[in-house]
């Protein structure tokens, strides 16, 4: 499924550019690795993360959180969609069809909630670049609690 907002090739690129931070994941107490590229608005700057756990696990941080943290540390504001992929740590790319498809976590989702418009913003969850499947932030995060609730 083509995200409506993004040509093809920039959705694909997303994809790999997750898939490529995803090795970097340290993960020694799930061994699940999770890649993620985020989309500024202006559609011309990437920033990746990938989760890093905490042997104190409130200390983990996921990999959507990791590229809005580099995006914002650089003086981004404005993002239009983040791709997610996700697997086992001994997971080659190709096995990731076998996986579900990779939701971010509800905390994830509400700090994401922050920053966007969750009627636009796009979350592309993927297994590859040609089998993943696109949803808004609102779909993922109905009836959610922003900035403009306070």
């Amino acid at each position: 499924m083509q995200n409506p907002s993004l040509s093809e090739e920039k959705t694909k690129e997303l994809i790999r550019a997750a898939l490529k931070v995803r090795k970097y994941a340290y993960t020694p107490y799930s061994h699940y690795q999770v890649g993620a590229a985020l989309l500024c608005a202006s559609k011309k700057n990437t920033y990746t993360g990938c989760n890093v756990e905490n042997a104190s696990f409130g200390a983990t941080i996921c990999a959507e959180r990791s590229a809005f943290l580099q995006a914002l540390s650089q003086g981004k504001r404005k993002f239009s969609a983040i791709a997610i992929v996700a697997g086992p740590e001994k997971c080659s790319e190709k096995d990731l069809v076998k996986e579900d498809y990779p939701t971010p976590c509800g905390i994830c989702r509400q700090f994401m909630r922050e920053f966007v418009d969750p009627a636009k913003f796009q979350v592309i969850l993927a297994r590859s670049t040609s089998d993943y499947k696109v949803m808004t932030l609102e779909e993922l995060l109905p009836e959610s609690f922003g900035p403009e609730s306070l």
